[in-house]
């Protein structure tokens, strides 16, 4: 698909994906593009998601939008984070159906994937288990996306994709504690610790658990490679094919940003699903995404950007 003429709607294009998926569209002179705020239309409420497609009629819709935090967060709101995912996506689909919208690109999460998965998690595996309990009312809000989009897709000609990027990290990645996931999260407490000069950080779980993460650069890469070139109805993982462990991304965060001090782990509070890396290869074979970005190199150009852009005491 030629992207440079068609009018593509970036729900949560403000937000810390949306931002460099925007960012990457107009890397490739894509000029007609629509950003929704959430202060101008709640996409949770069906005439503000009509009004968003009067407005906008696009060509293309790329819904990013979604409500999401770490494990707290999601133990915290687990209907909240249920609801509002799904109505989202079901309306904003909905409506791409009802007026031809010519591409939907539904973005899904990881946290989809049942909670003891062969590791490396192959898309086949998505419906072999229920998800990590911590976050499963999330991931299953999400999966149902995966659901509408191939029974669209076959009852309606529909040409909705799904794509699963593993865990993110990078610049405008939220770094609130109430909401934020494990690599912004160390991040902030290792440089407020230096700051502080305090000899310890506390970690949530027994860092035990691996995770992996894509640099977010790399995932809006992937994510715009699909939208040109991918019209398939199997979901399509995005990855860097590789993990860490929590316990040993902690000590390399801890050596970035200059905290000698002593890691303390709260082995009380959960570690969230065992592990998690994905099999990457379809992506590649479908539509040419591989991650560029090295791990370490991206770390660095994050903690940069936090302690660039945070608010100073």
């Amino acid at each position: 698909m030629d992207l440079n003429n068609k009018r593509i709607v970036i729900t949560g294009g403000a937000g810390f994906l949306g931002r460099h998926v925007v960012e990457e569209l107009r890397r490739i002179n894509c000029n007609h593009l629509f950003v929704p705020r959430s202060r101008d239309y709640d996409l949770r409420k069906l005439e503000q998601v009509r009004r968003l497609y009067d407005d906008a009629k696009p060509d293309v819709v790329i819904h990013l939008a979604a409500v999401v935090g770490g494990i707290g967060a999601n133990r915290e709101n687990p209907g909240r984070f249920f609801y509002e995912n799904l109505v989202m996506g079901v309306e904003l689909m909905e409506q791409a159906r009802l007026r031809g919208v010519e591409k939907f690109v539904a973005i899904g999460t990881v946290c989809a994937y049942p909670k003891f998965t062969p590791v490396p998690f192959k898309e086949d595996d998505l419906w072999n288990g229920y998800p990590e309990e911590t976050n499963a009312p999330y991931g299953l809000a999400k999966k149902m996306l995966l659901v509408q989009a191939q029974a669209y897709r076959e009852q309606y000609g529909l040409n909705a994709i799904y794509l699963l990027p593993v865990n993110l990290y990078g610049p405008w990645d939220s770094f609130d504690p109430a909401r934020s996931h494990v690599i912004p999260a160390l991040i902030k407490k290792c440089v407020d610790a230096v700051e502080s000069r305090s000899a310890t950080v506390e970690v949530w779980g027994t860092g035990a658990a691996s995770r992996e993460f894509l640099y977010v650069q790399d995932c809006a890469r992937g994510i715009v490679l699909a939208t040109r070139h991918y019209d398939q109805a199997l979901p399509v993982n995005l990855g860097a094919g590789h993990e860490i462990k929590i316990r040993e991304l902690a000590q390399l965060i801890a050596g970035l940003t200059g905290f000698k001090g002593e890691i303390i782990w709260d082995a009380t509070k959960p570690d969230g699903q065992p592990r998690r890396v994905l099999d990457v290869s379809r992506a590649e074979r479908e539509f040419g995404f591989r991650a560029t970005t090295p791990f370490e190199a991206g770390l660095k150009r994050t903690i940069e950007w936090y302690r660039q852009t945070r608010p100073q005491p």
